[in-house]
This record gives C-alpha cells, structure tokens and sequence, in this order.
C-alpha cells in the first residue's frame, strides 16, 4: 500500500540568529542554509526516509528552486509522475532559527497557488492521502472526493489555519494540528477525529497523551511534518496507530536534536535503533 501527498514545495532560506527580530530590528545572524521544504514536499521525503512507498502531486516552478526542489525529490525515492511544471517561480520560504532552536517564517506560494486539481489521479494501491493547508482550499477537496471513492484514508494536517468547508470536514478521517491551531479548529473536535501535536509535551490522540522524548533541542524546524511523514509511513505498513504515534515522536525527537546536515541521513533504522535504546533506559 502506498501514500499520495498532495500538497506545497518550497525552497526554504533558512537563517540563524541570537534571537528573533523585533519590529523594526535588524540582528544579525550567524549563517544561512538554504534547505528543501514546504509541508507537502517535506512529509512526503519524510514518508519516503521511513521506508513508503510515495507518491506527490503538487507545482513546482521553472525556475533555478524548482530544479533543486524536483532533484531533491528524486533523490529521496518520491514517485514524481504528477508534479506538475509552472512557468514562473517556484515557492520558497524565509525562516530565522534562534539560539533556543525556535523560529519564525514567511512563506511566498508562487507556483504552489496555480495546482491544477483536475490533473491529480489516486494512484492504485494508494491506501493513504495526505493534505496541508498550503495549497488552495478547491484542489485538497477535490482530491479528498477522489480518495474516497476509492476508499482510501484521508488526512489533512490543517496548517497554516484556515476555514475548512464542512464538505471538507466531512470527508477527513484524521485532522493534525498543533497546540495553536487546535484552538483556531476548536468547535470541529466533536465531529472529526483529532490528533494534537503538543511539542516536547507529547501528542494528544483519541483522548490519550502521549508522552514526548527528551532530547536537546537543536531546531524545532520541520519536526511537524518528520512526525506526520514518519505516522504515515507506520500506518500503512498497517501499524496500530498507538505504536505508530510512538515511532513518529521518535523521528520528530531525533529530527530537532540533529544539525540540518544529519538530518538527511535520518532513516526508519535511525528511528528503530533510537526506540531500542530508549527502552532500555
């Protein structure tokens, strides 16, 4: 069984500073990185990293990013068939990552606007898709009818916030948000199962808390979508979703703990390995 992930591709610039601007401030930083992302693109490298077979529909651009962006998917084993070309620039992003390993973000959409939903099929065997908010509302609930005809799961891990049709909520069968927009989505709770992403305090699922690892913390950037790339890959090897979550926190724990660097050779026995040596603590 495979995953489709539908969703955005951007080419982050990512800087390191002492601390996060001001208003009106100027600090300056200590180096510049400029790393692969967007949510769609990056849970589907997740995906991938953990051992799924995966698929991605999404718009890169023509530019000299979308170029990095289409390499850098090949690399990692993601079935590009249905990565669709715009003429014009391609999504990119701007992060500062302070000393603490937090950050803040703006994100320029460009080609990720211009998805054309009609031109996205479910692959067969496609037993999973996966949806984020970085793409218009129209192309993930087009997709979500088509996942459900042929009765495959549907997530969407809603972020950035955003007002969800309720034809959209209707047909999620697991909504993935963090601690903010768990409160921006609050009055869906009752009518679509929910799973919270709390940080270093674990995950809240299935009125259940899962505690998180401990680990020092070298950047929290990207840690959200190692997680839901890392559940979905356990998932559909048909792994209890309890032990499932588990693994995606010990995937996420080993991604903020890691040098931007090391975290491409982050693999499923990385994971596995760092799991046996928390059990035997």
């Amino acid at each position: 069984m495979s995953v489709l992930v539908v969703g955005s591709l951007h080419l982050d610039v990512v800087l390191s500073a002492p601390h996060l601007p001001e208003l009106d401030e100027t600090v300056a930083g200590n180096s510049v990185d400029y790393v692969f992302g967007g949510k769609g693109g990056n849970q589907a490298i997740s995906a991938a990293r953990m051992e799924a077979n995966v698929h991605f529909a999404g718009r890169a651009g023509s530019d000299l990013f979308g170029d990095m962006i289409r390499e850098t998917l090949t690399a990692s084993g993601v079935d590009l068939s249905q990565l669709q070309r715009d003429i014009g620039p391609s999504g990119m992003s701007a992060a500062i990552v302070n000393a603490n390993g937090e950050y803040g973000a703006v994100i320029v959409s460009a080609a990720n606007l211009n998805t054309v939903a009609n031109d996205i099929i479910i692959p067969q065997g496609t037993s999973l898709v996966i949806l984020q908010n970085e793409i218009p509302q129209e192309v993930n609930m087009e997709v979500a009818l088509k996942a459900k005809k042929v009765d495959a799961e549907v997530w969407l891990n809603a972020a950035p916030a955003r007002k969800l049709p309720n034809r959209l909520v209707e047909v999620v069968d697991l909504l993935i948000v963090n601690q903010v927009e768990a409160e921006f989505y609050s009055s869906l709770n009752r009518s679509v199962k929910v799973l919270k992403t709390l940080g270093a305090q674990g995950v809240y699922y299935d009125d259940v808390l899962y505690s998180g690892f401990s680990v020092d913390v070298v950047s929290t950037h990207g840690a959200g979508d190692m997680f839901v790339g890392a559940l979905a890959a356990q998932v559909v090897r048909g792994t209890p979703m309890v032990e499932a979550i588990r693994f995606a926190q010990a995937a996420a724990a080993l991604t903020v703990s890691s040098q931007q660097e090391k975290r491409k050779d982050l693999r499923a026995q990385s994971v596995i390995k760092f799991l046996a040596s928390q059990d035997s603590l």
